[in-house]
């Protein structure tokens, strides 16, 4: 699986390493990720996700089965 949150979508990110001498070279910023498994009252069954930092405080806010809605919405849960 990709370095992709199935909750927001944050993916991987380029920019620059900058030297003390100003010379830039690629690097990759990685999303904060985990998995982790949620319970899911209405369907009475446990799903394991792999989700930023973010996603997690956005899913404790908002209650999972409102986020797997909107994710699926959007394009990023397809379970």
């Amino acid at each position: 699986m990709a370095n992709i949150c199935q909750i927001t979508g944050k993916k991987r990110m380029t920019g620059n390493n900058v030297s003390h001498s100003k010379a830039h070279t690629k690097r990759v910023f990685k999303p904060n990720l985990h998995l982790k498994k949620f319970y899911i009252q209405e369907e009475d069954k446990w799903i394991t996700l792999k989700v930023s930092a973010s996603a997690i405080r956005t899913i404790s806010k908002k209650g999972i089965t409102a986020c797997l809605k909107e994710a699926r919405e959007k394009g990023f849960y397809k379970g």
